[in-house]
């Protein structure tokens, strides 16, 4: 028996005991049809590209400088660096696009440009850990998501833009309970899902859609629904979303390519923030990981997990989201 099946008992009973709400946040077939719109999107937009026009990326870096001719709207930096190396393919977690744009490795290329590969061993990894801290807290939602049941009413939130120093990556739900203090094999529970997604590498996928569309994407959560207004509006009408294996949910970006790239991970707390009702909760989820291949003894690992625990000072959802605008735009 594995640990999940161990752990989720004890947590899948508790969630049971929770009043069941006619309003249902999330189910099987809301996820079904938000991934259903989301590729129906994605093959639209594919097939608006029309003819094929060829454009020039200009690869800097080992084993040399290369000059690709590539397609545009279709041709990605992973497709770059297929005609490099598998190695390229396998480390290679972002982009850099013209010198200072942060691009994700499956988002087509729109024009000619320079282009670099980053892994978490570069000279300055700062902008691929922002990205990996990001990804962290996308799919800290997802494993949210994944590991309640319907009667514990969760809602995803949102999640701050990514702080390194903070000591810990971060995602705040609404949950049915107003005194929910998870046990450690719970949270070694939601740590186990973590690393389910990364063992299934899945691929982040980047979609931006207009805010109709968002907002029939997003319907069926409350929080969501507030806060796409005030997002398509700072961006011209436009709201990017992004989709890790079903788990669908609105940012900025970048991320890393894929679900691989986490190594070592926990969650380590969950913080109650504020009451959002008589019924509910602002809880804010916290965890911290290392990129795959990263190594560390158990002791600064350890150290590592006691500053994650510590409440991370980022703005709170519970307050004014005209303020917080750019908490899922990060």
């Amino acid at each position: 028996m594995s640990i999940i099946q161990k752990i989720r008992p004890s947590l899948w009973n508790k969630m049971m005991k929770w009043k069941k709400s006619s309003e249902r946040n999330f189910s099987n077939a809301s996820i079904e049809r938000r991934n259903t719109l989301f590729t129906e999107e994605q093959g639209r937009q594919r097939e608006r590209v029309g003819r094929i026009e060829k454009i020039e990326v200009r690869y800097l870096g080992l084993p040399q400088d290369v000059t690709f001719v590539m397609n545009r709207d279709i041709s990605t930096p992973y497709n770059c660096a297929q005609h490099l190396s598998g190695g390229h393919c396998k480390r290679s977690a972002l982009a850099l696009v013209d010198g200072n744009v942060a691009w994700d490795m499956h988002r087509p290329l729109p024009d000619n440009c320079t282009l670099q590969l980053l892994h978490f061993m570069v000279a300055d990894p700062h902008v691929v850990n922002k990205a990996f801290w990001r990804s962290c807290s996308f799919m800290l939602g997802a494993a949210l998501q994944n590991a309640f049941k319907e009667e514990a009413n969760l809602q995803l939130h949102s999640f701050p833009g990514p702080n390194i120093k903070s000591g810990s990556f971060v995602h705040d739900i609404v949950l049915g309970s107003k005194t929910w203090e998870p046990t450690k094999f719970e949270l070694r529970a939601l740590s186990a899902e973590m690393i389910k997604l990364a063992t299934k590498d899945f691929k982040f996928e980047r979609l931006e859609v207009d805010h109709d569309l968002a907002m029939e994407m997003f319907k069926d959560s409350q929080y969501k629904s507030e806060q796409l207004p005030s997002i398509s509006n700072q961006n011209q009408g436009r709201v990017v979303v992004y989709r890790l294996g079903k788990h669908i949910d609105i940012s900025r970006g970048p991320m890393i390519a894929s679900s691989r790239f986490l190594g070592k991970c926990t969650v380590t707390a969950a913080h109650k923030l504020a009451d959002e009702d008589d019924k509910k909760a602002f809880y804010r989820i916290q965890g911290v990981a290392l990129p795959t291949g990263f190594v560390l003894n158990h002791v600064t690992f350890g150290t590592l997990e006691e500053r994650a625990r510590k409440l991370n000072p980022a703005r709170q959802p519970n307050e004014p989201f005209e303020e917080l605008s750019h908490m899922q735009m990060a």
